[in-house]
């Protein structure tokens, strides 16, 4: 907010629910909360080298740590928490708070651009290798060492994420039109889509689905991009029809082509898309399984929250079905000037709205905030060290439990 922060929980379209709100720090830039637990690590203007971290629901201070530099970014999983400044990184051991690794002198990193996968199991930090072409370096932040160098693209890098997993990477670079998707540790190419073709674009979100069948891409831009990560079957070798001679002869031809066309050649248009209602203003979007439908959420820096509902086995174009402004105590927005009625669902998910079972298996399924654990599925003990991080106070872990995103 323009003032302090809020913390919200969403288990339903209809109800924008209120977690939390803090006025101690008023220029806050930074908020990242640890999944669903009460530790949230902040940022402000007024301190932009410490780092804070705290127990929002006992309200006390559990640490404070000063860097070298202004802290640009902050990322973390159940076991580190990544402080990126513009020329280093530092990767602490989140039960502790003990520094593990300073990575220092990287190539100059004016956003503090990175990722950290949220699966524990696969704690993989990317961050890009070179401040004038799109190369990432994938590092093990849980064996601390380099696994992988990944050049992505030619232009400097504007996103990167990881899947729920840490299986795979998605890129875009800072002209925005070609994403690119990577399996990891291999660093090997996966998938390309392209984004748009007619203008460069500053890429403003980039996210996997939780089950990672879906890529989420918004721009500043009016359209947001929604791509299906699908496998296309091997012919056979004792197919020998017309069609997949044609298509191995097309696909050999596209290696000797200049990049330009080859590429073009490889890429498939957005599954589903997304006409903003807004201009002007910054975006993020990710996607999720609301009520049991999967659902995209933009958020603008208006300060209001957009749902959509997506159709997994048709695409097409996505339906806004409710609109929540983040600045009252999280009421339904229906009072503002310009906001209308809310529109009726329709499409697949008014189909689905009124069974109660899975809608079908090509659903997005239910997986916890540890990236790929089945709901329900419990964090072993030994995961949780003493020290003055405590993750299971309060029984709040384990289980872990998810409602809504």
């Amino acid at each position: 907010m323009k003032t302090g922060y809020k913390l919200f929980s969403l288990s339903s379209v209809e109800q924008l629910d209120l977690v939390h709100e803090s006025y101690d720090l008023s220029d806050v830039y930074i908020v990242e909360r640890l999944f669903s637990s009460s530790l949230v690590v902040v940022v402000s203007h007024s301190k932009p080298r410490q780092m804070n971290v705290f127990h929002f629901k006992k309200g006390t201070e559990i640490c404070n740590y000063n860097y070298s530099g202004n802290i640009l970014s902050i990322r973390l999983n159940r076991q580190r928490l990544v402080v990126c400044l513009e020329e280093s990184v530092y990767i602490h051991n989140i039960k502790d708070m003990k520094l593990l690794r300073t990575l220092l002198n990287i190539p100059r990193n004016p956003t503090g651009l990175s990722a950290l996968s949220i699966n524990h199991s696969n704690s993989y930090l990317a961050y890009p290798g070179s401040a004038s072409m799109g190369e990432i370096m994938v590092y093990d932040a849980n064996i601390l060492k380099i696994e992988c160098t990944i050049p992505a693209h030619d232009s400097p890098l504007a996103a990167i994420t990881f899947n729920s997993t840490g299986t795979k990477l998605a890129s875009a670079s800072e002209k925005g039109t070609v994403i690119r998707v990577f399996s990891i540790p291999e660093g090997q190419r996966l998938y390309e889509f392209r984004r748009g073709m007619k203008r460069y674009v500053n890429i403003s979100s980039l996210i996997f689905s939780m089950d990672s069948q879906f890529l989420c891409v918004s721009s500043n831009t009016e359209t947001v991009h929604i791509f299906k990560l699908e496998h296309i079957p091997e012919r056979s070798e004792e197919n020998s029809s017309w069609s997949g001679y044609v298509g191995k002869m097309f696909m050999a031809a596209s290696n000797y082509l200049p990049s330009q066309v080859s590429d073009m050649m490889n890429q498939d248009r957005a599954f589903a898309t997304v006409r903003l209602s807004f201009l002007g203003h910054k975006n993020a979007c990710t996607l999720v399984t609301i009520q049991k439908l999967p659902r995209l959420l933009v958020s603008s820096s208006s300060g209001h929250l957009y749902i959509y509902n997506l159709d997994p086995q048709d695409g097409g174009e996505c339906v806004l079905i409710r609109k929540h402004s983040l600045h009252g105590s999280g009421k339904l927005d229906a009072g503002r000037e310009g906001d209308g009625e809310t529109p009726t669902p329709v499409s697949y998910a008014a189909t689905v709205a009124g069974q109660k079972g899975p809608p079908s298996n090509s659903m997005m399924t239910g997986y916890s905030e540890d990236g790929g654990a089945l709901r329900g599925e419990l964090i072993p003990e030994h995961e949780f060290a003493v020290g003055p991080v405590q993750l299971d106070d309060e029984k709040e872990f384990p289980p872990v439990s998810i409602h809504g995103p």
